[in-house]
């Protein structure tokens, strides 16, 4: 399985969205800034959107779609699915 996810930071004033084939892994990471970059520098360790798919052609190819967006239908797109911007790293498997 591979996973489209964006995090926010504690503000939400922050988006990063990545790809990983683990993402339980992948936020613990963020989470104790154990990656650096964008999202250690920014303090992004907020889950609050991802999906799924079984290709990672098709999970690489959303990515980059999302990411070329605006950041007003990003927002629109975590709100469909996360209207209170709850960190969802907890409910994870």
């Amino acid at each position: 399985m591979y996973y489209v996810y964006i995090l926010t930071n504690r503000h939400n004033k922050v988006l990063y969205t990545g790809v990983t084939n683990n993402l339980k892994r992948r936020v613990y990471e963020h989470k104790n800034k154990l990656v650096d970059g964008f999202t250690k520098i920014y303090n992004v360790n907020k889950l609050v959107y991802f999906e799924i798919y079984k290709d990672v052609r098709l999970a690489l190819k959303r990515e980059k779609e999302i990411k070329g967006w605006l950041r007003i239908k990003k927002l629109d797109l975590i709100e469909q699915k996360n209207p209170n911007w709850d960190d969802l790293y907890e409910a994870l498997p």
